[in-house]
């Protein structure tokens, strides 16, 4: 029989999905880098109650200008910047989205 043995079959809900935090980081960082190319655009704004610590991260979609904005946050109990997992969904919006332009707000923006 062809195909594939499910009884040897354990999925991980994690493994191949999340990426290495820093190969996260650099392909956004390369994004950012690039310049303002038009739309579909993402924004990345990093929020928090102390400024040295983002407890989460707002992901903003735009798909042309004047459109309506969509916005997706993601919370950390610890830095989001350092959040494998937060990282590595960012990178699949951005991806999945096909923006053509990503830009980030710089710094921490304080709330609370």
């Amino acid at each position: 029989m062809i195909g594939f043995n499910a009884w040897r079959y354990t999925p991980s809900p994690l493994k191949g999905n999340i990426m290495n935090l820093e190969k996260s980081k650099k392909r956004i960082a390369k994004r950012v880098k690039m310049s303002r190319q038009g739309y579909p655009e993402i924004t990345i704004e990093y929020f928090g109650k102390a400024a040295g610590c983002a407890d989460g991260v707002s992901v903003k979609f735009c798909l042309k200008e004047g459109a309506e904005i969509q916005e997706q946050r993601f919370s950390s109990v610890s830095d989001a910047r350092e959040d494998e997992a937060i990282q590595s969904a960012m990178v699949k919006i951005i991806e999945r989205s096909e923006a053509m332009s990503v830009v980030q707000i710089e710094g921490v923006t304080a709330v609370g």
